[in-house]
């Protein structure tokens, strides 16, 4: 029997699956995230701005006041790759950095409106691509598709992804 990639005949139970079936996965995953970074990419390049920037951006929209610290556990990159990306884009004037009212030594971020209008226009490539694939798939596979990568993340990093859904931060 030639394997095609969908569900075993009959709907057998899905929790065996072949080597090829998860290989076919995992570039289906490559291929998806290519896609979904290609409209940002193209914005960004010609600001000569990455990936980087974009999480950063994204994540202190989601959270005014961020600390530092907080986005630096939630991007999970080294101090000094995060404050390269932080000092471009505070010294290009999309990003404000406030001291700390209790702390001192804290930095809070917030996207100034330069800054709210480019994670505008990022997202807004991405929900676009995001709304469209959603209704192809249909409401079931959306649900299925969320659970599939809430399941792939580490433990600690599903806990920091679920109260950022959650409005926790």
């Amino acid at each position: 029997m030639t394997d095609t990639g969908g569900p075993p005949a009959g709907g057998e139970n899905l929790l065996f699956l072949t080597d090829e079936q998860l290989r076919k996965g995992i570039e289906a995953m490559f291929f998806a995230y290519r896609g979904f970074t290609a409209d940002p990419d193209r914005i960004l390049s010609g600001m000569d701005y990455g990936r980087a920037h974009h999480r950063a951006l994204h994540f202190i929209n989601r959270m005014p006041g961020t600390t530092v610290n907080n986005l630096l556990n939630i991007l999970g990159v080294t101090k000094q790759s995060l404050n390269r990306v932080l000092r471009r884009l505070i010294a290009d004037g999309l990003v404000v950095s406030r001291v700390g009212r209790r702390d001192k030594r804290e930095r809070h971020l917030y996207l100034s409106e330069k800054g709210e209008a480019l994670e505008r226009e990022l997202s807004k490539a991405q929900r676009a691509r995001m709304r469209k694939a959603y209704r192809a798939a249909g409401p079931e596979a959306v649900a299925g598709f969320r659970q599939v990568l809430e399941a792939m993340m580490d433990d600690e990093i599903r806990h920091q992804y679920l109260s950022l859904r959650e409005g926790r931060s």
